[in-house]
């Protein structure tokens, strides 16, 4: 049985304004190419779908005509989905019906029968092999909020012991439906236990951190657990059963050195022969110019020496540009738009630094709530600006702040 592990496609998603369906489409249609070269048997997709709770219609039209064109050049694929923290439940399972046809399962939530237990069983899906006989079964369970995991009487973090008390009570379940060396998979949603996030791309669920989960939640009896919420690919507590794909695009400029992949999965029974990554192109370049920030200048000139073949613009790399200030630099988006007017790349973000930035003598930070409640509006912002730019504002500047407090209510 070969398996197909992926995540995080985040449809939907734009990169600092610029819209990504190109790119999105460019993705799937590889992935349909790669399916067929690689013959799989069943896809796992491990959540974020979307790239929000309210896709957009075109984003949904992607993604139901790839599981159609899967389906046709695929007869026998098997698809699995869960739902990640950035898609709506509820809507990612509402066609779950139609999409049996396609051989699809789709689970949004856990559902509670009358006495409150969380029924266990519609997390199982069968995953069947070539000849159609049942070969996996996966446990497909998709992002947990605290209300969705069972009661536990723990001394511990209740939803936390609630998640692993959710895992385990689907993997007894799925024990009991095992027979003739069927394998035992997992699809999660989830934050592990040092998982590695990526510079301004995935936030933790919960704020703390609390609900990362220990490897030991993915028993021995599970062959392999097919991760999706962190964007880049990894192995869980060095072990290569527990692992998550990582997303197929670039979701921040701290992954422009970083190749996105999918991960085949080879089972025979209930054993993991082989797991394999499978490096995904990169189908829109990332440019940070320089790259390390330099003085305004010097990364003028930089920009300004940028010599690029012409291209669709949907196809034009994304560009950083990275800069270091001594004072702030009111007119700094126009100056660099002005010098990339005729160059074919798409200004996406301007990061700027600060060399004289440093914090005042501590004993100057307010250090309890009546401190702050004596501060004026202009020490405030005084104080804001020498910790971002270690300088006093200027008079001008501090005297236009002034001017917008006493703006009128109501003033368009």
């Amino acid at each position: 049985m070969r398996l197909l592990h992926t995540a995080d496609w985040h449809l939907g998603q734009s990169l600092h304004t610029f819209e990504r369906s190109r790119e999105h489409q460019r993705f799937l249609d590889w992935l349909l190419d790669t399916l067929e070269t690689e013959r799989i048997d069943a896809l796992l997709i491990a959540g974020d779908v979307f790239d929000n709770a309210n896709p957009s219609a075109a984003a949904q039209r992607q993604f139901y005509r790839f599981l159609a064109a899967a389906k046709r050049r695929l007869p026998r694929l098997d698809i699995a989905i869960i739902a990640g923290n950035h898609d709506s439940a509820g809507r990612l399972e509402a066609p779950a019906p139609l999409l049996e046809a396609f051989d699809a399962a789709v689970i949004g939530h856990t559902t509670r029968d009358p006495a409150g237990e969380i029924d266990c069983d519609r997390l199982i899906a069968p995953l069947r092999d070539r000849t159609g006989e049942v070969a996996v079964w996966c446990l497909a369970v998709p992002f947990l909020r605290p209300g969705d995991v069972p009661r536990v009487e723990t001394d511990g973090d209740p939803y936390l012991q609630g998640i692993e008390a959710l895992y385990q009570r689907t993997l007894e379940r799925a024990l009991k439906r095992q027979e003739n060396g069927q394998a035992i998979v997992a699809l999660g949603h989830c934050h592990m236990r040092g998982g590695l996030l990526s510079e301004e791309s995935e936030r933790r669920i919960v704020i703390g951190g609390i609900e990362a989960l220990p490897v030991e939640t993915f028993a021995p009896a599970i062959s392999y657990a097919a991760l999706g919420h962190l964007p880049r690919a990894q192995t869980v507590g060095g072990q290569q059963r527990v692992r998550y794909s990582g997303s197929p695009l670039p979701m921040s400029f701290s992954e422009i050195a970083y190749r996105h992949q999918v991960i085949r999965v080879d089972l025979d029974g209930g054993s993991r022969v082989e797991t394999a990554s499978i490096p995904i192109p990169r189908f829109v370049d990332l440019l940070r110019i320089p790259a390390q920030p330099a003085p305004l200048n010097e990364a003028l000139e930089m920009l300004a020496a940028l010599d690029l073949p012409d291209q669709p613009f949907e196809d034009r790399p994304y560009l950083e540009a990275r800069v270091r200030l001594d004072a702030p630099e009111p007119g700094l988006r126009a100056r660099i738009e002005a010098i990339l007017e005729d160059k074919p790349v798409r200004l996406a973000r301007i990061e700027t630094s600060y060399s004289r930035a440093s914090e005042r003598d501590p004993a100057d930070i307010p250090q309890s709530l009546d401190e702050l409640s004596r501060l004026q509006p202009d020490e405030i912002f005084n104080k804001l600006h020498w910790r971002k730019y270690g300088a006093e504002p200027v008079p001008e500047l501090l005297a236009a702040f002034r001017e917008l407090l006493l703006e009128p209510e109501g003033r368009p």
